[in-house]
């Protein structure tokens, strides 16, 4: 573990202390065009980590999830899948936060040929600190995370489900015999990518995750040791997925439970537009 990471948590740390927890459930929410919610916390984050990572990587861009559209797209227009860039989602889990469900974080990822290379996520409630540097590894505050599975069988598993973003005709499947033990959802993914690579639970379905969504905590759960495959919801994979569109997010805690975790998803979620 770097001391790069550790010093990018000290600063997560303190911007949480100081921005997100003395706000919490008094902070007021309003709606963005998209539906989803935003509040002076996500933007008082994102000034507070942008202005901190002007000083340390000056060179080096930062896109936020409260940017405007246009200049999240103007940040991506030009990568030529070599350039690197800061991934901010400064308050993951607003509707929680805004709520007072207990389960929100920062998620910060570094971006650099087109993959990312390190991510963190802070979790102030537990203050919990999840970690990965590409090719070395994934831990929780200096301990190593690694995925657990009860059994070998879907039945033997508790499955994380997003189902508001889920067809509705693909959500009663799912409950089909010899599905999942029980179902559960945090309501804010970076997290549930933390607390599969934690061993938390050992299946996960999520039907619109965004470049920010994805890009820390699916690097912490694959560094741990979980399987997952990002697609859209056509079902295909593309290589490169620097870009704002939504993507549907299947893992596993291990290659053989994803085999049979997509068997039962039978994905696409949708039909192509070629069908």
């Amino acid at each position: 573990m770097t001391t790069d990471l550790n010093q990018l948590a000290e600063l997560l740390r303190a911007v949480a202390r100081e921005e997100i927890m003395p706000r919490w459930r008094r902070a007021v929410a309003t709606s963005k065009t998209d539906g989803s919610l935003v509040t002076e916390t996500d933007l008082a984050v994102q000034q507070r980590i942008v202005a901190a990572l002007a000083e340390v990587s000056p060179d080096i861009p930062v896109l936020g999830e409260e940017m405007e559209v246009d200049a999240q797209k103007a940040l991506l227009a030009p990568n030529d899948g070599q350039s690197a860039f800061w991934c901010l989602d400064p308050l993951d889990g607003t509707s929680n936060y805004a709520c007072g469900f207990p389960a929100f974080a920062i998620s910060l990822a570094l971006v650099r040929g087109g993959q990312a290379e390190l991510g963190l996520i802070l979790d102030p409630v537990h203050d919990e600190c999840f970690m990965a540097t590409r090719g070395e590894g994934a831990w929780r505050d200096g301990e190593p995370l690694r995925p657990f599975a009860p059994g070998n069988e879907l039945t033997d598993c508790l499955a994380v489900v997003d189902m508001k973003r889920l067809p509705p005709r693909r959500i009663a499947p799912l409950f089909a015999t010899g599905s999942f033990r029980s179902q559960r959802n945090l309501g804010a993914v970076a997290l549930e990518w933390c607390w599969l690579a934690a061993g938390r639970f050992q299946l996960y379905l999520h039907g619109g995750q965004r470049l920010w969504d994805h890009a820390a905590g699916r690097l912490i759960a694959t560094e741990a040791g979980a399987a997952s495959i990002l697609c859209t919801p056509d079902g295909s994979q593309p290589a490169d997925a620097l870009d704002l569109e939504p993507r549907v997010a299947v893992a596993a805690a291990n290659p053989e439970l994803l085999r049979r975790w997509l068997a039962l998803i039978d994905l696409p979620l949708r039909a192509s537009k070629a069908a």
